[in-house]
């Protein structure tokens, strides 16, 4: 790999830089809540990857452009887009299940929920 290689597909390594961000505070954070950021971060490094690769310099979109051959292919923005509204209510699923959890346990540290879990099986 060339050093210009690395100039012309900076946007790429942006959204995988993101990727590991997001992946690795999905990993090492015992807060709900952080973990839920993480896992958006995530998804947004997708769909900033999905939407350059579906994106050339110069074309346009099929409707706009008269000319049949220079056209970027819409499929990726649509799949970004249905992407962006499936990341919303999943996140909206996540966080009113961290709200019931909080409203249970009183605290969003995730070890100390699994030890409460455990104790009261215990029982």
């Amino acid at each position: 790999m060339q050093l210009s290689d690395f100039f012309t597909n900076y946007m790429e390594e942006i959204s995988m830089m993101l990727f590991c961000i997001g992946f690795s505070n999905l990993l090492l954070q015992k807060n709900l809540i952080k973990k839920i950021i993480g896992f958006n971060i995530m998804d947004t490094a997708m769909y900033l990857f999905l939407a350059l690769k579906g994106y050339i310099d110069g074309f346009a979109a099929p409707i706009i452009n008269g000319d049949k051959t220079r056209y970027i292919n819409p499929v990726p923005s649509g799949l970004v887009l249905t992407g962006i509204v499936v990341s919303v209510s999943v996140t909206a699923l996540m966080l009113s299940l961290t709200i019931r959890l909080y409203d249970r346990y009183h605290t969003l540290n995730l070890d100390e929920i699994s030890a409460a879990i455990r104790n009261e099986e215990g029982r």
